[in-house]
């Protein structure tokens, strides 16, 4: 075998969770997929009025946080809003200050939260219900990225803070 058919075996396929995003910080920053290089990414999409799921997996993942003690410095927890209508980036900040500081709300406009949800094969759906009523019904996944921005690991957003903490020790270094 010759050594370019040698270093195209060896070469591992792109991932297909993970990419571009272009956002916006609660502080107002325009922010990419970039800006978090050298850290260890900890991504969840979800809405501020969300009843169940999006502040138990919040909750959880600033246990997490508690857990990791001094690790916890080396990752950088982002909450992608999935309802940017209605998420905005005053009611995001005000949602995130009830978990721990360090998780950033991310917003944009309807399209660019689109193309970051489909850089992570996140599903989402805005359902109306009665009167003026809806709910965004969304996968409820936790994305690792390495510092290098690539996709490391999927987690089950129903992880204990305990468990996530043990699965972030195990990736982390």
């Amino acid at each position: 075998m010759c050594a370019a058919a040698a270093t195209i075996a060896l070469a591992q396929p792109p991932s297909l969770i993970g990419g571009h995003f272009a956002l916006v910080t609660t502080a107002g920053a325009a922010v990419t997929e970039q800006s978090y290089r050298g850290k260890w990414q900890l991504i969840y999409f979800g809405y501020t009025s969300c009843p169940d799921v999006c502040p138990t997996v919040l909750t959880e993942v600033s246990v997490a946080l508690e857990a990791l003690g001094p690790l916890a410095g080396k990752i950088q927890p982002l909450f992608i809003t999935v309802d940017p209508a209605h998420d905005t980036a005053q009611l995001l900040s005000a949602y995130l200050g009830s978990f721990d500081a360090r998780i950033v709300g991310l917003t944009g406009t309807p399209e660019q939260v689109k193309v970051a949800a489909k850089s992570y094969r996140v599903f989402y759906r805005i359902r109306k219900l009665k009167d003026d009523a809806y709910t965004v019904d969304h996968s409820s996944f936790l994305f690792l990225l390495n510092p290098d921005g690539e996709f490391s690991a999927l987690l089950s957003g129903d992880l204990p803070g305990h468990k996530l903490a043990d699965e972030l020790r195990k990736r982390v270094r």
